[in-house]
């Protein structure tokens, strides 16, 4: 009998399936504990605007009915919010729809992409179920090496893809760097610039990368309403491009992706800024805060522009975030990165911060 595996495409069988971080939910069955606190996934911890939780009550009444499939009053409410047209918008169910799309877009079998190592999984995800190959080029200092990826650049590279900041460690490239960076990309070859923490970078050097969407370059900026928003449960994300580029998108779009209820929560979290500024505090005293313990337990983090930590925690992280775990905090251990004696942490509330650091303090003392 033919094995099924023998039936799929061989480039889907190299796929590592993304690994999440734990739900507290599933914790909490399998260890028999209450109370616990997720600092895994780089959430809001102070949730969603109350707009937005308003609207959705609202909307949820009307989920008989199919959603607008062009977010026609989301587009124009972010075209004004970033002073573009709505035609250089489209909407997706997550960034991670908008990733798949863009590969669905513009990868063939044996075409080449370039990817910073360690960096955002879904990167080599969609390059591979496209059938096309990942060229991984390490990080220096935690920090992509924009010169060392344009080296890179070859005759077969469709797509390079820029998390900034970067996930898992929070650093940032700079505008210098980036501009010089696109000064040796040829024409042929899109360059994707993830900004989903974009809202929380407070580093004055940061670039504005959708000038180069508006000076007509073959860029693709990729935002979300999952972190300073607080919707990650919905999926909302948006990609700024050229027109041309956002059409190309848009044929491989399904028709209804971005759901009712997510929609309308969405706008309304848009038009609530003084919760994005609120959240934006809130995770600036919490680093300052997380800087400052960690430092007292001689553990080093690496500078973050984004609402999570990189910490080294000098033994192995996966026996680190198994005890945490058994504290009632969950984490993410950084071997599933490269990382394996660091974690990746969360900025949450002061509360879950405190208590984060109690227990890891604990824990390392045992």
């Amino acid at each position: 009998m033919t094995k099924i595996t023998d039936l799929v495409r061989p480039n889907i069988l190299q796929i590592k399936p993304y690994v999440p971080g734990k739900p507290i939910e599933e914790v909490e069955r399998e260890l028999g504990i209450t109370n616990v606190i997720k600092l895994a996934s780089n959430e809001n911890p102070l949730g969603p605007s109350p707009k937005a939780v308003a609207a959705m009550k609202q909307a949820v009444e009307k989920v008989n009915l199919y959603p607008d499939g062009a977010c026609f009053y989301l587009k124009q409410a972010l075209a004004a919010h970033l002073g573009i047209a709505p035609e250089c918008l489209i909407i997706g169910n997550g960034s991670d729809e908008l990733l798949k799309l863009i590969a669905e877009t513009f990868l063939r079998e044996g075409d080449e992409v370039i990817i910073a190592n360690p960096s955002f999984g879904e990167y080599e995800f969609v390059t591979r179920v496209m059938g096309a190959e990942p060229v991984m080029v390490e990080l220096q200092n935690y920090t992509h090496d924009l010169m060392a990826m344009a080296g890179k650049i070859g005759p077969r590279t469709r797509l390079v893809f820029v998390c900034n900041p970067n996930n898992p460690t929070g650093t940032i490239v700079t505008k210098t760097e980036v501009d010089e960076f696109m000064t040796k990309v040829p024409e042929d070859v899109v360059v994707v610039f993830d900004e989903a923490y974009y809202e929380y970078v407070s580093d004055d050097r940061y670039p504005q990368t959708i000038e180069f969407v508006r000076k007509g370059r073959r860029v693709i900026v990729l935002r979300t309403f999952s972190k300073i928003y607080g919707l990650a449960g919905l999926r909302v994300g948006y990609g700024i491009a050229d027109p041309e580029i956002i059409a190309c998108l848009g044929r491989v779009r399904e028709p209804f992706n971005v759901n009712l209820v997510a929609q309308a929560a969405a706008l309304a979290a848009l038009d609530d800024q003084e919760h994005v500024q609120k959240s934006r505090a809130v995770n600036q005293a919490g680093r300052d805060y997380l800087y400052h313990e960690l430092a007292a337990m001689g553990l080093e983090c690496v500078p973050t522009e984004a609402n999570f930590m990189l910490v080294h925690v000098r033994t192995e992280a996966q026996d680190v975030f198994q005890k945490l775990m058994r504290e009632g905090v969950i984490v993410r251990p950084g071997g599933i990165f490269g990382y394996p004696q660091h974690i990746r942490v969360t900025i949450g509330t002061t509360e879950e911060n405190e208590r984060f650091v109690q227990a890891l303090r604990k824990v390392l003392a045992s």
